[in-house]
C-alpha cells in the first residue's frame, strides 16, 4: 500500500495530495491548475510550490472563477 504524498505550500498553506489533488480551505477539492488560476498567478511570492508550468498543467477556462452568478 502506498502512502499519500502531502505537500503544503509555505506561502498560502494550501495542501496538495498525491501531486495534483488540492485541498482548498473551503469548498470542493481541485487541481493545481485551478489553484494557479485562482491564487498562485496573483501571489508571485518566493516559496510558492505551484509556479512551474510543468507542475501546474494545462489551465482551462473552467479553472478560473466564473463571473456568472446564479
Amino acid at each position: 500500500m502506498s502512502e499519500n504524498q502531502l505537500e503544503i505550500c509555505p506561502v498560502c498553506q494550501v495542501k496538495i495530495e498525491n501531486g495534483d489533488k488540492v485541498l482548498f480551505s473551503s469548498g470542493p477539492t481541485g487541481t493545481r491548475s485551478k489553484l494557479w488560476a485562482r491564487v498562485c498567478q496573483y501571489v508571485q511570492k518566493d516559496g510558492c510550490i505551484n509556479q512551474e508550468p510543468d507542475v501546474v498543467g494545462n489551465v482551462i477556462p473552467q479553472d478560473y472563477y466564473s463571473s456568472d452568478i446564479s
